[in-house]
């Protein structure tokens, strides 16, 4: 199975490319647990519940993965996570930098932020400078990670084209391994 992640600043359409890749694949997505979590639990987050955010992301990611086939659509991981932490709190639990060293997928999809902006109840940075710092913090932790990632921009059908395009040609490409 291929896992691959759909990462990027809020409302750059990961949700949607997540669940249009998972119909034209037959296969299942994992959405992002924060926004089942934030809308139990109100939008006034503290640095700890970013972690009990983080903890419930990884477990609904891992029960899904047992239904998936040969892919795997995952809207947000840890770095996403990191980046909230880091933005919000200054800081980051040591327990999502040790998921992160764990944790190995085969591709990433970095969502641009060209998309326009939609405003919803949990979203906090519709400021188009915040939304390209954010931007470029996801494709900074990509480069340094190691792991095959490529950006989709342009309008959603632009995107799920890139997207399949990308897929596809990674999926001859040996399961990508971590490094030492």
């Amino acid at each position: 199975m291929r896992k691959i992640v759909i990462i990027g600043p809020e409302s750059t359409g990961k949700s949607t490319l997540c669940e249009q890749l998972a119909a034209h694949y037959q296969t299942v997505w994992c959405p992002e647990y924060a926004r089942e979590y934030l809308t139990v639990n109100g939008t006034a987050y503290t640095y700890e519940q970013l972690l009990d955010i983080a903890k419930g992301q990884l477990a609904l990611e891992e029960r899904l993965a047992k239904q998936a086939n040969q892919y795997y659509f995952i809207d947000t991981n840890q770095y996403v996570m990191k980046v909230w932490c880091e933005v919000v709190f200054n800081n980051c639990h040591n327990w999502i930098l040790n998921q992160i060293a764990q944790q190995s997928y085969d591709l990433y999809l970095l969502c641009n932020v060209d998309l326009p902006w939609v405003q919803d109840e949990l979203r906090e940075y519709p400021d188009l400078a915040m939304r390209e710092k954010l931007y470029k913090m996801y494709k900074d932790l990509l480069i340094q990670d190691g792991t095959p990632w490529v950006e989709v921009s342009g309008t959603q059908d632009e995107r799920l084209h890139t997207a399949i395009r990308q897929i596809e040609a990674h999926a001859n490409r040996p399961p990508h391994t971590p490094g030492p």
